[in-house]
């Protein structure tokens, strides 16, 4: 019920150099607070010149925040930004609440989502390494029965936990994300020999893109009900990376890649936990930037996504940005026309409105034109079928008298270097 929602302040911090505007990045954590079962009762905003060493904000303000806590009979208070350990410390001090910060708040709902072996063992991880140097702020809420918000994970082993024993933990854990970034080497090398090729959405949480791979989905043949990916109109409804197929206008088969969705200010040991399913990225041919045309923050989604992209150092690779949610554009919530993106496509990908069109623009944009091909091969060249074996996964085979034929999808280098052999 409602009323049985934990009660959050939402506190942000207007330095003279942030580039964010401050109501947008509180949006955005209401909606934070909302995703981890809390609910945003009032929020309080502090224009400083610098940050205060020991309490983040002022002093005086801090003391105002403890008079709201107690006339709203406020549970948790939430920073809009990174506390360090000793000023989570004196803030819980003073104002006698849990008090929490952004970071913190993304790692607790990574945790409520996360539901993969991987995926627990990223957020665990990202947890105790952000959690290990401010043991000193977190002992006093991580010891508390039932605390709620910003608790789920590993802080639920409480006052007991020692920083040799964080340690450990972590190490434990990398061993065994290694073992699991093995495994997914494998499979990732298997697509890249398949020679299909990659399209991967990106962008922020909750814009559309597991909705928007279901509707590409249904472009295969082959395509079945349950591969359905996972949606739900939440934040960070699934953190796994997904892969499915698609076909193209021409018949072409592409694989497509559904990553975890951004958020502005994504926790530094977050992205470097997530980095390995993040990378997925890196090995596309080509990236579908997916927006919601109906938030208000459109701005900021795109700051967002292309930050991170500079920041994993991915430059090269050509994007399509996609304005998704058309269905909830009318007259009362326009679109925006002024955003700073170049050729945008609009689409619902809930109403099915314009994706044959994105299809169409994918299969223009994509750098490597690949064809499937039926190939007869005879034996006195048996060379080459050996080579086009190893190099592409082959569909089709059949020993006739003569030679082989081969049904497979090969890339346009290929297609010219053996096109006598097409049937």
């Amino acid at each position: 019920m409602e009323s049985q929602k934990e009660k959050v302040l939402i506190v942000g911090v207007v330095l003279p150099k942030d580039d964010i505007e401050i109501e947008d990045s509180l949006d955005e954590l209401e909606e934070l607070v909302k995703a981890a079962g809390g609910r945003v009762e009032a929020r309080i905003v502090q224009n400083r010149d610098r940050l205060n060493a020991a309490f983040y904000i002022g002093k005086g303000k801090a003391e105002e925040i403890q008079d709201f806590c107690e006339n709203l009979e406020i549970d948790t208070v939430v920073f809009n930004n990174e506390l360090s350990g000793a000023q989570l410390r004196n803030l819980e001090e003073l104002i006698d609440r849990k008090i929490i910060d952004r970071t913190t708040l993304i790692l607790d709902i990574f945790a409520l989502r996360a539901e993969s072996k991987e995926g627990k063992l990223l957020v665990k991880l990202a947890q105790l390494q952000y959690r290990l140097p401010r043991l000193v702020g977190f002992r006093d809420y991580l010891s508390r029965e039932g605390a709620g918000i910003g608790t789920r994970g590993p802080g639920e082993q409480k006052l007991e936990i020692d920083r040799r024993h964080i340690l450990r933990e972590i190490s434990n854990i990398e061993k065994q994300l290694q073992e699991i970034v093995e495994g997914r080497e494998i499979k990732r090398k298997k697509r890249v020999s398949s020679q299909l090729p990659m399209v991967s959405l990106l962008g922020y949480t909750n814009a559309g893109k597991s909705t928007l791979m279901n509707q590409l989905m249904k472009r295969d043949n082959e395509y079945e009900g349950s591969k359905s990916v996972f949606v739900k109109d939440m934040l960070f409804a699934s953190l796994d990376t997904s892969h499915r197929t698609s076909k193209l206008p021409s018949g072409q088969t592409i694989l497509l890649s559904d990553t975890v969705g951004f958020v502005s200010q994504l926790p530094t040991k977050l992205i470097e936990a997530f980095k390995g399913t993040i990378e997925e990225v890196e090995n596309s041919d080509l990236l579908i930037h997916v927006l919601d045309a109906s938030s208000k923050d459109l701005d900021l989604q795109i700051k967002t996504t292309i930050d991170l992209l500079k920041d994993l150092e991915i430059v090269d690779i050509p994007i399509i940005t996609v304005l998704n949610k058309m269905d909830k554009i009318d007259e009362n919530n326009p679109t925006r026309t002024n955003i700073n993106v170049e050729n945008p496509i609009y689409i619902s990908a809930l109403n099915d409105i314009n994706i044959d069109e994105l299809l169409k623009l994918v299969q223009e944009k994509l750098p490597m034109v690949y064809r499937e091909v039926d190939m007869f091969i005879p034996y006195k060249d048996q060379s080459i079928s050996s080579s086009l074996m190893n190099d592409y996964e082959i569909k089709n085979l059949e020993y006739v008298e003569d030679g082989l034929n081969l049904s497979f999808t090969i890339n346009h280098i290929d297609y010219e270097k053996y096109k006598k052999y097409i049937i």
